[in-house]
C-alpha cells in the first residue's frame, strides 16, 4: 500500500498543478476575449469617425473648388 501511495501522491500533486494552470488559462482566455471585443468596438468607432471626416473633407474640397471657380481669372 505504501508504494501505491508514494506513486499516487505525486500524480495527484501534478494533477492539482495542471488544474490550476488550466484554470489560469481559461481566465486569461476570457480576459483576452473581452479585451478583443472592446478593441473591435473601438476600431468600429474610429472607422466610422474616419468615414465621417473623409466625407467632410470631400464636401469642403467641393466648396473650395466652387469658390475657386467663382474667382475672376486674370
Amino acid at each position: 500500500m505504501h508504494a501505491t501511495a508514494a506513486i499516487v501522491a505525486p500524480v495527484e500533486a501534478d494533477l492539482d498543478l495542471l488544474e490550476q494552470k488550466i484554470a489560469m488559462l481559461i481566465a486569461q482566455a476570457r480576459e483576452l476575449r473581452a479585451e478583443n471585443e472592446t478593441l473591435r468596438r473601438d476600431l468600429a468607432d474610429v472607422q466610422e469617425q474616419n468615414r465621417a471626416l473623409a466625407q467632410r473633407m470631400q464636401q469642403a474640397s467641393g466648396r473650395l473648388d466652387a469658390l475657386l471657380d467663382r474667382l475672376p481669372e486674370r
